[in-house]
């Protein structure tokens, strides 16, 4: 199969300003805690991502003035889009987050997660249980759609299938994300429940395409180009974001815009050029951060970058506990350069995988019925973001 496809810019807009952010190429970074931080963002852009996401950020942290958040807030010059994610699960909070955010740190672009399955957030009845209680996830999009409108400012939604088998949400999110103003949908194609584990569904993607006239983005299982393009093909979605398949790996981004333009490649970067982009990242992240934390955030990077080439058990012992760029370096330096790239490492899963779950905590009684909430729903917002 040809594995490029034409496909048009996104236009991404607010109720009252339609054309607030045109997108050329509708492939996006997909927000990761601890991992989408300024540094990264940097190499997605510069190797052809349309947009780039700053990790979760939780509306009552941004609210309340919490410094960890309002570090993890930051954007480098060098972004063309300000693109940030924001949790919330009250109205009120979420639309102070959103004039927040806009005013203080130049957001362009909102996006709105009702997808996390993490269990201590869904056992308060947040993440991606939420919108079952559909007033309440009604009240929360208006809420900060309209803040947000207020600069001229897109919102957009990222959500899963649902819960689980038994308990779709997508079409009741997608309606209300249509009704409310929102520019587009984002599905990560798998249940809270399958979190990220076995295969996305694709065709959910695709039936979601059928029923919205407001654009849908896909996510889910794209491992290289070719993936991304299949999915725009199968699906008819009106753009793809990426997330564990470019752990270690910016230079999809710039595979997948070779073959969005006609002009497929898949890059294999030989390990001397898989450390000089390792090393610009390390420097990238001390530069946002300070040397300490900026290494300490790297060692996980590191070993992503490295994935499927011979490097040994003791070094990656001391690559995980690295303290400085000098060591860094040091440690870099004996590799051999010239060693070819890990083709077998094509395709394959990254990230966290894991296995699904045989029940999804929740609440007791949140399945009851979609309106009555008999916890405090705040309770399932951190007051700190990354958390």
């Amino acid at each position: 199969m040809n594995e490029t496809l034409q496909v048009p810019g996104l236009n991404l807009g607010s109720p009252t300003n339609p054309g607030a952010l045109q997108v050329a190429t509708p492939v996006f970074l997909a927000p990761m805690a601890g991992v989408t931080r300024p540094a990264f963002r940097v190499l997605c852009y510069e190797q052809g991502a349309g947009v780039c996401v700053c990790e979760m950020i939780t509306a009552r942290a941004v609210v309340e003035g919490n410094a960890k958040t309002v570090s993890m807030m930051t954007f480098a010059d060098a972004e063309p889009v300000k693109a940030l994610q924001l949790y919330g699960t009250t109205p009120n909070t979420i639309a102070a987050a959103v004039a927040s955010v806009i005013q203080t740190q130049g957001a362009e672009l909102i996006d709105l997660n009702f997808g996390c399955p993490v269990p201590k957030v869904t056992r308060k009845g947040g993440g991606g249980v939420l919108p079952w209680k559909l007033e309440l996830f009604r009240a929360i999009v208006r809420a900060a759609v309209r803040s947000a409108d207020r600069y001229g400012v897109p919102v957009t939604l990222k959500t899963r299938i649902g819960i689980d088998a038994e308990h779709p949400l997508l079409f009741d999110v997608g309606r209300v994300a249509e009704d409310e103003g929102v520019a587009a949908v984002c599905l990560h194609a798998r249940s809270v429940a399958q979190a990220y584990s076995g295969t996305a569904d694709w065709e959910a993607i695709t039936a979601l395409v059928a029923a919205l006239d407001i654009p849908v983005i896909g996510n889910g299982d794209i491992w290289e180009a070719g993936d991304a393009i299949r999915m725009l093909r199968s699906t008819g979605c009106a753009g793809v974001e990426v997330g564990r398949g470019a752990l270690g790996r910016p230079w999809l981004f710039a595979d997948i815009k070779d073959a969005l333009r006609g002009q497929p490649t898949t890059r294999l970067p030989n390990l001397g050029e898989v450390c000089d982009l390792l090393l610009r990242h390390a420097e990238l992240n001390v530069a946002a951060m300070d040397e300490p934390h900026g290494m300490a955030d790297m060692r996980k990077h590191t070993l992503w970058y490295l994935r499927g080439f011979p490097v040994g058990g003791a070094l990656k012992e001391s690559l995980s506990q690295v303290a400085t760029l000098d060591e860094l370096r040091q440690l870099l330096s004996g590799l051999e350069r010239d060693t070819p790239h890990p083709v077998g490492e094509l395709g394959k899963p990254r990230g966290r995988q894991g296995s699904p779950r045989s029940h999804v905590i929740m609440p007791q009684g949140w399945l009851d019925d979609r309106e009555s909430i008999n916890v405090d729903i705040s309770a399932a917002e951190l007051d700190v973001s990354g958390g």
